[in-house]
């Protein structure tokens, strides 16, 4: 009979660990707290007060009951493997390995928890993708990008918006908009801010020759709580215009669109997914108080490479990842120097290894929580 001493005891220290990052004591104490409030009777009589407490609240059981669970899981390995040994029962020995196994992939995974030290890595994030230098393979790459990242949301079982797509003047798109909601979603992807580099055979070169290509996404953390920011109607200039929809993608294609210019800042947001210009100039008007709050909260601070880093042109030199597909399949990460060569798997939205290491890599180079480049 197999010793599996040694695997309960380490899974049984991950635990312990887990209790202590995941706030056990604390969220023990405070779940009794937010179901009291979420009772109340005249809890929506504040709307926005209502969706924090019932996702607070929603937060707390997850994270409570996934412990409990783990919890209940090791014991019972634990039960079943003293049962085995004292019998001599060596046909357990399948079922004992496949349950550690499955919770140390558990683990692996609950264990990032602990990497989401930023201030807003719990909320949803607000995605801008740019084409940059490249021509009409700029175009398609950022169309490529934008398409990578909706996969990706897909598989993690992220809410998405798709709120605006430019198309380009070649090919592919411009530029999109769109939001990925759920928690973690901004901790997740603030580590693909940054410029994307593509280098492949060029669909568009007569002679076939190898381009390179660039586009960059921005992440931004989506706030839809902004109480501290005004913003003076007079300061805006708002448009509306004929939304079209780019590379498949699914966007309304009616006279609603809307787009949004806050002169003093030069931010410009759009929205031409929903189906009424007041809806899309609602949204557009939600996204431009996160990005001012992100600004006004960047202006506070005497480093802005704590928030965004270094500035950077979407052109050469300025990627924080290259995708590679001549003259050979490489995607690598110039960060952290994780790489994959299977590159279809990471277009069809395969990103949790380059993310799971970008935050690895934060933390032991001691980078500030949120750094990216843009």
């Amino acid at each position: 009979m197999r010793d599996f001493s040694d695997d309960i005891s380490a899974l049984q220290r991950r635990q312990g660990e887990a209790r202590v990052y995941l706030r056990i004591e604390e969220l023990s104490a405070r779940r009794p707290q937010l179901e009291t409030e979420a009772s109340r009777p005249d809890l929506w009589d504040d709307p926005d007060l209502a969706r924090k407490i019932n996702g607070e609240l929603s937060a707390c059981t997850e994270d409570l009951e996934l412990f409990e669970r783990l919890d209940s899981r090791i014991d019972d390995a634990a039960t079943l493997y003293e049962i085995a040994r004292e019998e001599g029962d060596e046909s357990l020995e399948p079922e004992i390995d496949d349950a550690l196994s499955t919770l140390r992939q558990e683990f692996e995974e609950l264990e990032l928890r602990a990497l989401f030290t930023g201030e807003y890595d719990d909320l949803g994030a607000i995605c801008e993708i740019q084409s940059g230098e490249g021509g009409a393979d700029a175009q398609d790459w950022a169309n490529m990008l934008l398409r990578m990242f909706l996969r990706w949301s897909e598989k993690r079982g992220f809410d998405v918006e798709l709120d605006e797509v430019s198309p380009g003047n070649e090919a592919g798109i411009s530029s999109a908009t769109f939001l990925v909601n759920g928690r973690h979603a901004y901790g997740r992807l603030r580590s693909e801010h940054g410029v994307h580099r593509l280098v492949r055979m060029s669909p568009f070169n007569a002679q076939g020759k190898r381009q390179t290509a660039f586009a960059a996404l921005k992440v931004t953390p989506f706030l839809e709580d902004v109480p501290d920011i005004e913003i003076d109607e007079k300061d805006l200039r708002i448009d509306t215009y004929r939304s079209s929809g780019a590379g498949g993608q699914h966007v309304n294609v009616t006279d609603s669109a809307v787009r949004i210019t806050h002169m003093p800042s030069g931010i410009v947001t759009s929205c031409q997914n929903e189906r009424s210009q007041h809806q899309n100039k609602d949204r557009a008007m939600q996204i431009l108080m996160a990005k001012l709050a992100e600004k006004q909260r960047e202006e506070r601070l005497a480093d802005l490479s704590n928030i965004r880093g270094e500035q950077r042109s979407v052109g050469f030199g300025s990627q924080i990842r290259s995708y590679v597909m001549q003259p050979y399949q490489m995607v690598k990460d110039l960060r952290s120097g994780y790489e994959v060569g299977n590159v279809e798997s990471v277009f069809d939205g395969d990103l949790d290894g380059f993310m799971e290491a970008y935050l690895q890599w934060e933390r032991s180079s001691s980078a500030p929580a949120g750094e990216a480049i843009d």
